[in-house]
């Protein structure tokens, strides 16, 4: 689905609001990830005055920037699912185990749970999947026509992705991974260890087989960060950096604008798209948007010994190994935990010896000494985005709670947004569907 063109060019939208900017296009966007940025990008190509607040500085280096570069319409099974659970408590023990969850007495963690427990369903796969594959496929025509028209925009590369198999036990899950794809329409292969290396040339690997998804892709995270700010800087965004938005201005039953400290920001529409901090923000005006902070880790290898010909993820580890411009990334592990945790070396352990393990080239001890990044990524109870108008206060639009699914789902997301701001609805498949709708957890869930 292409974004439509802006009504009129940045300079003259700013030039007429002193005298009448229609109110429904002056809009506030709370968080400059890339869901943040993806939004004001395709609101301001459809002619709205967009204000961008985030409590970090131009410069930062979030979820947005360090992750994995994957685009994936093959993730059509979502993070709640039958058996996550039981893994998850089984990882609990080993401090560099793929998934962790920090003990702690919180109250809204143990109610995070509860959710995540109760939305772990095979109904909740099976509705999921059409959801999910609709708006990954979205997404990733728009990551092209994004690439195509941005200055500076990183290179979609469409070679798909690999999931690599260390046993044959592992393959025999992930050819039961695949055929659920195959039945949504994706294109999936399963290959033995002898395919495995004709898709990957160059490349030394200790593994079973895998899957070759064909419609996955990547891109440079940081790189289309970088891109998405410049452009919106060029096309007028107001940009508010380090300021945090304590609350939401309410008028005649509906948003006025957002409170900073000491300041109020006018807006007729505000878009919450600020990660975990979305929740307090949701709370504000009485709606429920549980999230936990799922931190990840990744290295990047400037000069790797080997340099893979498409991304793998490999199955056993949850770990996945991007060939990107500035490397090779390797990153993994879904910690819930405080954002402001010190760094866990031993989760960078369990990545890098994860890597030698099906890639013996990557040495570990080499892999240790490279700098660490990590950015925690907003997680749901039960694995879906929150993305939607809300119901009990006019003129807000929540779009957060993606999960590792963040980079892929940023484009589609920001043209959800902008209909929904602008339009009042959105035709893009998936959009409505009630597994995105942001007040799905109100009344529900007690701990």
């Amino acid at each position: 689905m292409p974004l439509r063109s802006p009504r009129r060019r940045a300079a003259d939208r700013f030039e007429c609001e002193d005298e009448g900017v229609p109110s429904s296009q002056r809009v506030v966007v709370v968080g400059a990830g890339i869901i943040g940025l993806c939004s004001a990008e395709a609101l301001v190509r459809r002619g709205a005055a967009v204000t961008v607040i985030d409590r970090g500085g131009a410069t930062r280096d979030g979820a947005s920037f360090g992750n994995a570069g994957l685009i994936v319409p093959s993730h059509v099974v979502p993070l709640a699912a039958p058996g996550v659970l039981g893994q998850g408590l089984r990882w609990m023990a080993q401090r560099d185990s793929p998934f962790f969850v920090q003990p702690r007495l919180d109250l809204e963690l143990v109610r995070w749970g509860w959710r995540f427990m109760r939305s772990a369903t095979p109904r909740h796969v099976e509705l999921a999947g059409p959801v999910l594959r609709d708006l990954h496929l979205a997404s990733r025509a728009l990551h092209l026509e994004v690439a195509a028209r941005l200055p500076g925009a990183p290179p979609v590369e469409e070679r798909g992705v690999m999931i690599l198999c260390a046993s044959l036990a592992a393959l025999r899950d992930e050819e039961v991974t695949a055929e659920r794809a195959r039945t949504l329409g994706l294109r999936a292969e399963v290959l033995d260890a002898a395919g495995v290396r004709a898709r990957m040339p160059g490349l030394t690997l200790d593994v079973a087989g895998g899957v070759h998804y064909l419609d996955d892709a990547h891109a440079s995270p940081r790189s289309l960060m970088v891109a998405l700010q410049a452009y919106l800087v060029g096309a007028g965004v107001e940009f508010r950096w380090g300021r945090v938005v304590t609350g939401l201005e309410r008028s005649a039953g509906r948003v006025s604008g957002v409170r900073l400290e000491g300041e109020v920001v006018t807006a007729s529409t505000v878009v919450i798209a600020a990660g975990v901090a979305s929740s307090a923000l949701g709370s504000d005006v009485g709606a429920r948007l549980p999230m936990q902070p799922g931190r990840g880790y990744s290295v990047t290898a400037v000069d790797p010994p080997e340099r893979p010909a498409m991304p793998a993820l490999l199955a056993e580890a949850r770990v996945a190994v991007t060939p990107l411009a500035e490397g090779v990334r390797l990153g993994g592990t879904m910690e819930i935990t405080h954002v402001d945790r010190p760094v866990d070396h031993a989760r960078v352990r369990g990545i890098t010896r994860s890597v030698e393990r099906y890639l013996p080239a990557f040495r570990s001890d080499d892999l240790a000494t490279l700098p660490v990044w990590t950015g925690a990524r907003p997680v749901s109870p039960d694995g879906m985005p929150y993305l939607g108008r809300l119901e009990r206060l006019d003129g807000v639009v929540v779009a957060t709670g993606h999960g590792m699914m963040g980079f892929s789902l940023g484009p589609v997301t920001g043209a959800i947004v902008a209909d929904l701001v602008l339009d009042g609805t959105s035709q893009v498949a998936g959009a409505a569907s009630p597994l995105l709708r942001p007040e799905r957890f109100a009344g529900r869930g007690r701990a």
